[in-house]
């Protein structure tokens, strides 16, 4: 079986699954076909069963990614200085490095040249992103309030400093606030004022 007839599978990562249906083989047979092609700097593990072919990741996009980034843990929505950065509310930019919210523990996943980190948050808090383009995102304000609620219990560094704040929209973060904890309320006006 020769690695070109993997090029049949148009995803940009794909299953053992994806391999096996394509490859009209059984899911054993793909998972050693895959591990052999890894060996060979074909393919890249991403995490278990998931795999993606080498040229490829090199040629990732922001949006790839960020659909990896959904995929390597589930359920997650990118969030924090990653969705602030898309959205052109910070001055900061990550280059390499994906963060995300999730209801399982937090981790990171190393991919390549990619970082991507998750940040557990209970489940209350799980509301505010929408799907865009393939991939959840949080909204602008929700991506503010969860990265001001993890700095609040120490878990997160936010550079206040960079913050584009004229472009939050008051209403909707007054929504979103409610679903969090009065202390992230406090820890934001301390570090950032008053946002309308």
């Amino acid at each position: 079986m020769s690695y070109s007839e993997l090029l049949k599978i148009e995803k940009p990562f794909f299953s053992l699954d994806d391999v096996a249906h394509a490859l009209g083989i059984q899911p054993a047979s793909a998972a050693v076909l895959c591990s052999r092609y890894v060996k060979k700097g074909l393919l890249v593990r991403l995490k278990r069963g998931l795999y993606a072919r080498t040229e490829q990741v090199r040629n990732f996009g922001q949006l790839d990614l960020f659909r990896l980034a959904n995929f390597l843990q589930v359920p997650s929505y990118i969030s924090l200085t990653t969705a602030l950065s898309y959205y052109g509310l910070t001055t900061q930019v990550q280059r390499g490095f994906f963060e995300s919210i999730s209801l399982k523990r937090t981790r990171k996943f190393e991919v390549a040249q990619f970082a991507f980190h998750y940040s557990k948050i209970s489940t209350d808090l799980y509301k505010g992103f929408e799907r865009v383009e393939g991939f959840f995102i949080a909204l602008p304000e929700k991506a503010l309030l969860d990265s001001l609620y993890l700095a609040s219990l120490g878990r997160y560094s936010l550079d206040t400093t960079a913050l584009a704040l004229s472009k939050v929209n008051g209403e909707v973060l007054e929504n979103l606030l409610l679903l969090f904890p009065s202390r992230v309320r406090t820890f934001m006006e301390n570090c950032c004022g008053e946002i309308s």
